[in-house]
Formats: structure tokens, C-alpha cells, sequence
């Protein structure tokens, strides 16, 4: 059965690993105190035996064996042993005692059966001075395991109690300790959980452990993102409802007016303003939602492997119409695969829109180029145009969203620059602009380079 609380799991391997190795020393107990029971039996056996072969004398030329009270009286431990002895003679002459008790070694005790009874038996010599033949007598004393039984009983359940109340001290201290351990884990949950939180301001929980601090802070990082997200989120629908009012205002005039125009030739020029119009609104929802795509925290960030010149091809293929259109040499240059790594479908949006600005801007007739190259470990995206370029002053001002330069002939979101920068700083690189040899704009992007091992 699985067991879902952190504490029980937790204490179980804790108590149950002790508990094992309370299991075995229990066994080991056992062994040990049934060792301990042999060694007293077998000495107290020694004691009774030599009491008795003390006792044994010649008088008036026989051998005379006399039991010892105190040889017997040594067995009375309360649990009713009985004990029997024999005393024979070097020649097996019986002097006194049981003449049917099993025989014993006398290089140790041996356990054996006795009138259905189980015995612990041991064997003593011992010479008598005169006795001749008969000496050295032999001395056997056998004694009923009940008090050996108890005494191994006492001594395991003596180590049983022991070990069972260290366990249980052990569980209770260990409740205690996992108890003040996850406290911070409570404290953590009430802080996410409570009802006075509405935001995802960072939480803290002062006195977290060093084990429990990394599942804050990547807490923390997570709420960072949704927070990132829920920005970007609030940005593009701030930029969009600002951006379409307009737009969404002139198409509304414009089918108001194409409506109210009877003649043929005035309504058709309406139309054709509203299908421009409609375009150009196209061309902005696009570019909103590639800038919210482009925002830090929008997406889960990717790592392809793009070459920038197959992407470059690809992206003028898409604009070769528009540069025929306006009469315009759209070329490039390039002497080889450029790899690099990053979202492969906001890089090529990024030449996108530098390829469509530069298409935009440039004069009829002129030209548009394109280079690709790779050095010092850097891709190198460079886009030339001949057009009016940018004043060094407003450089840095066209990277912001929606900003136009005053005076502009040409008609657009002031978002593709924006687009770029985005793109190219989540991709880990930079863009410049500066002045063209012919008098234009020249943007240079710089990405990291991608290795073979990549």
C-alpha cells in the first residue's frame, strides 16, 4: 500500500529499518542469553559435582560416598529442577545415586532425556586418597532445564523490553524532530494558500532548511514567469486595443463612404482604399502577435539549430514579388551555412520583417542586399538598403514599439524594429544600425554561432 503523507513515509523509514535491526539484535539476544543460561547451569553443575567428590572418603577401608545437602540446595532457584547424580568408581561401581543416568563427557555438559524430562548433565573425576583401584571416582549431576528456561526467558525479555522502549523513544523523537522539520513545508503551503495573497509577489518562509530553500525558489522562478506572461500578456492587449482603434476606425469611414457612393468610379476607389486598408490591418495583427510571441516569458523558449542562410533564402523567395513590384535588385550574399540556435520560426520573422522594412524604404529601382557570414564565433545577419536611412539621433528610438520618425513618407507600425530587437536578445545576440556605403541603412544582427557539437 502506498502511503501518501510525507511524515509516514518518512517515519516508516526511520522506525522500520530500526525496527529490523531491533529484530536482529533480538535474535542475537536470544543467542546470548541462552549462552549465559549454559555457562551458569554448567558452573553450578561443576560446584555440585565437586561438592559431592569432596564428600567421597575411605572409612574403615571402603569407599564411602555422602551427598552434600548444599550439592543439591544450589539448584532451588524457585522454578522446582529436579537434580540427580550418580558416584561410580574408576572400575564403574556403583557407589551412590541413579544407576540409569545417561552417562556424560567430561570435556563438557550434554543435554540428553531422562524419565521423559530434559536434563543438563556434566561429569567430574576426582582421585581418593587410599581408595587404590577405585580411584579416581566419577562424579555425574544432572539437573531439570526449567530454571536454565527461565533464565534465557528473563534475560531475552529483559533485552526485549529494552529494545521495544528504545523504538518507541526513537518514534516519538523522530515525530517530534519530523514535526519541527516540516514546519517550513507548512508554512510554505499556508503563505501559497492564503487568502489574503492575491498577487505573485516572491514568497518567503524564514527559517526554510537548505534542502527545502530549492523548492522555494524554483517556486518562485515559476511564479516569476506566469508573471512574466501575464505582463506580456496585459502589454499586447494594451498595444492592441491602442493600435486597432484607429485602423478599425478608417475601415469603418471607408465602407460607410463606399456604401453611400453611387457612381461606379468613386465607389471602386473606395474599395480599393478599403482593401488597402484592410491589408495594412492585417499586416499589424500579424506584427502584434509576433511581438507578443517575440516577449520574454510568452513562449517556452526553444533551441533549434537554424541556418540563418537557408532561412534568408527562404525569406526572399516570400518578398521576391514585392521587390518586383517596385522594381527593386532584392540579392544575397553568401559563402556557406551560417548555424546558430534559437527559435527557429522568430528568426526567420526577424529577417522578415528587416527584409520588409528595407523593401518599404528603399526608392524604385534601387536595391536591397542581404549578407550572411560567420567569424570570430559569431553569425554576422547584415541588410543593406538605399534608401533615406535613419539620423543618428533616432536610432535608438526606433527599436521602441510604435514609434515613427517624424516626417515619414512611408506608412507602417513603427513595430519591425521592435520585432528584431526582441528576437535577436532572446536568441542572445545584438543589432546596430548605421549608414550604408550608398547612402541607406545598415542593419547588422549578431548571433552566437552554433558549434558541430550543438
Amino acid at each position: 500500500m502506498r502511503i501518501s503523507s510525507l511524515r509516514l513515509q518518512l517515519l516508516a523509514w526511520v522506525v522500520l529499518p530500526l525496527a529490523a535491526l531491533v529484530t536482529i539484535n533480538l535474535w542475537t539476544s536470544q543467542r546470548n542469553a541462552l549462552a549465559t543460561a549454559d555457562l551458569v547451569t554448567d558452573r553450578m553443575l561443576v560446584g555440585s559435582a565437586r561438592a559431592i567428590a569432596e564428600q567421597v572418603a575411605m572409612a574403615d577401608g571402603v569407599l564411602d560416598a555422602t551427598i552434600p545437602p548444599a550439592a543439591i540446595e544450589m539448584f532451588d532457584t524457585g522454578d522446582r529442577d529436579s537434580v540427580f547424580y550418580r558416584v561410580e568408581t574408576a572400575g564403574g561401581r556403583l557407589l551412590t545415586g541413579y544407576p540409569d543416568l545417561p552417562k556424560a563427557s567430561q570435556r563438557g555438559s550434554i543435554e540428553a532425556s531422562y524419565r521423559g524430562r530434559r536434563l543438563r548433565l556434566l561429569s567430574l573425576s576426582q582421585a581418593v586418597i587410599g581408595a587404590g583401584a577405585d580411584s579416581p571416582i566419577k562424579v555425574t549431576v544432572g539437573v531439570t532445564l526449567a530454571g536454565h528456561d527461565a533464565m534465557v526467558k528473563r534475560l531475552w525479555f529483559s533485552d526485549f523490553a529494552q529494545q521495544l522502549a528504545l523504538v518507541a523513544i526513537a518514534g516519538v523523537f523522530v515525530l517530534l524532530g519530523l514535526r519541527r522539520g516540516l514546519a517550513p513545508l507548512i508554512r510554505l503551503r499556508d503563505t501559497v494558500r492564503s487568502p489574503d495573497r492575491s498577487d505573485l509577489d516572491p514568497v518567503e518562509v524564514p527559517g526554510a532548511q537548505s534542502e527545502i530553500r530549492p523548492l522555494i525558489d524554483a517556486l518562485n522562478a515559476y511564479m516569476a514567469r506566469v508573471r512574466a506572461q501575464m505582463a506580456a500578456q496585459r502589454r499586447f492587449i494594451a498595444n492592441a486595443a491602442h493600435q486597432l482603434r484607429t485602423p478599425l476606425a478608417l475601415l469603418s469611414t471607408q465602407a460607410s463612404y463606399a456604401l453611400r457612393e453611387t457612381a461606379a468610379d468613386q465607389r471602386r476607389e473606395a474599395l480599393v482604399a478599403l482593401q488597402a486598408s484592410s491589408g495594412r490591418l492585417a499586416r499589424l495583427a500579424e506584427q502584434l502577435l509576433t511581438l507578443s510571441r517575440a516577449e520574454p516569458g510568452s513562449r517556452r523558449p526553444r533551441s533549434d539549430r537554424i541556418d540563418l542562410t537557408d532561412a534568408a533564402r527562404q525569406v526572399l523567395e516570400g518578398q521576391a514579388p514585392k521587390a518586383i513590384e517596385r522594381n527593386i535588385d532584392l540579392g544575397l550574399e553568401e559563402t556557406g551555412p551560417v548555424p546558430v540556435i534559437g527559435d527557429g520560426t522568430m528568426l526567420r520573422e526577424m529577417i522578415v520583417n528587416l527584409v520588409d522594412n528595407a523593401l518599404r524604404y528603399s526608392r524604385p529601382g534601387g536595391s536591397v542586399t542581404v549578407k550572411l557570414a560567420a567569424s570570430d564565433g559569431e553569425a554576422e545577419l547584415t541588410v543593406i538598403d538605399d534608401g533615406p536611412g535613419i539620423p543618428a539621433e533616432e536610432r535608438e528610438h526606433v527599436f521602441e514599439r510604435f514609434y515613427r520618425i517624424a516626417g515619414a513618407s512611408e506608412e507602417g507600425s513603427g513595430l519591425g524594429l521592435a520585432i528584431v530587437r526582441e528576437v535577436v536578445e532572446n536568441a542572445g545576440g545584438s543589432v546596430t544600425l548605421g549608414d550604408a556605403a550608398s547612402g541607406g541603412l545598415k542593419v547588422e544582427v549578431r548571433l552566437p554561432l552554433s558549434s558541430i557539437e550543438d
